[in-house]
């Protein structure tokens, strides 16, 4: 039996037509081209003034960080269960990161753990929609417009995501993006930065190039800066896709509904959250095991992978990493993060490729049930 993969892109000829074009032809007075239809394209779409073709989401996290001015002494707070990338530039910057727990609902930051955590030395929060959800973003920025606190949202798993009918990305002083070849929109590896603020805008571009002035052609560098740009290929790739967005975003949106028929009324289990005012984008259909199956994460992941299905933990508590376990927010952290611990205990992602079919989401939705009701039964006899 085929393998089913747990995440994937869906590309057309659409897609391989303007990759072929742009290695004709971006090249010379046209090599930036690609570029900057990709740019204001995508910074149209979200709303934004600016945008910036990265090579990661990472890099635009870290060219936020420093377009702000947050450097050593000052802290940084960030959900304790996401991907390391929305922690780690935190350390480029010199700064320390300071992890809040997540919301029981949305898996994102808790506004109320994220008030709780401010310091003095709080210059910035980076708030993660996470696997597609967002973060009740009305709370989390009224909380750090009182204290004075920049906001970098990391929408690099909820684009196409709203809340309150405004795009996700669009809420902080910066917006950041991923098209991994994991994402819904994929450049196979790249990123963006947008914003409505001048200064961060041209304080990017700078650092984005080495420290060269846009425009500068006599590689006179006034600082000691970064290579953070996007090939002109991966920016024909992301444009194609991106006018065909609202059809990616539909594919999540039905792949996602497959599977709640199937698995949305089954006991002890819980999927993506989808709350008021909120639209989900889905990008990985997650499935929270009640404790009482007595199954974690991996013995779940190990089952359905001897049946051909592969899947993801839900995040690990950063906190709870070899690579923070001298950070000083992490003292603690599994009584003051809860919510976090214990939902990634039990979490997976179940396959959320965009070349799935309905009959491929029944054959893992039928596995997903034996194997519970398997435990069910055998926790009932015990």
């Amino acid at each position: 039996m085929e393998r089913i993969p747990v995440s994937g892109p869906w590309i057309t000829d659409k897609e391989v037509a303007y990759v072929a074009e742009a290695a004709r032809h971006a090249w010379y007075a046209n090599a930036n081209a690609y570029n900057t239809r990709f740019e204001e394209a995508f910074a149209k779409y979200q709303g934004a003034r600016y945008a910036i073709s990265l090579p990661s989401c990472t890099s635009a996290i870290h060219l936020s960080l420093l377009a702000l001015g947050i450097g050593p002494g000052d802290e940084v707070i960030v959900p304790d269960v996401t991907w390391i990338a929305s922690a780690a530039p935190i350390h480029y910057v010199g700064a320390q990161p300071v992890f809040a727990d997540i919301d029981e609902k949305t898996w994102c930051l808790s506004a109320d753990s994220f008030a709780d955590c401010i310091t003095p030395r709080t210059r910035a929060v980076i708030p993660v929609g996470l696997y597609g959800g967002m973060a009740d973003m009305a709370r989390i920025r009224s909380v750090a417009e009182s204290h004075g606190i920049a906001i970098v949202e990391d929408a690099a798993e909820s684009l196409g995501a709203e809340y309150q009918g405004r795009p996700a990305g669009s809420f902080g002083d910066t917006g950041v993006f991923s098209f991994h070849g994991s994402k819904t929109l994929t450049t196979g590896e790249g990123g963006m930065l947008v914003t409505n603020r001048d200064d961060l805008w041209e304080r990017a571009l700078f650092l984005r190039d080495h420290g060269r002035r846009p425009g500068d052609r006599m590689f006179y560098n006034s600082e000691v800066a970064f290579k953070y740009k996007m090939s002109s290929m991966q920016a024909a790739l992301g444009l194609a896709q991106l006018e065909r967005i609202e059809e990616l975003m539909a594919r999540k949106r039905q792949i996602f509904s497959w599977y709640r028929t199937r698995l949305g009324d089954f006991p002890g289990l819980t999927l993506n959250d989808e709350l008021q005012g909120v639209k989900n984008a889905y990008w990985m259909v997650t499935i929270i095991l009640d404790p009482s199956f007595g199954l974690e994460k991996a013995q779940l992941m190990a089952l359905l992978s001897e049946q051909g299905i592969d899947t993801r933990p839900f995040f690990h508590p950063l906190s709870s990493l070899p690579a923070y376990r001298n950070c000083q927010s992490s003292a603690n952290a599994q009584l003051r993060n809860a919510t976090g611990y214990r939902i990634s205990r039990f979490g997976i992602n179940l396959p959320s490729g965009l070349n799935l079919d309905e009959a491929i989401v029944e054959r893992v939705a039928q596995s997903v049930r034996a194997i519970l009701g398997s435990a069910s039964n055998r926790s009932v006899a015990a």
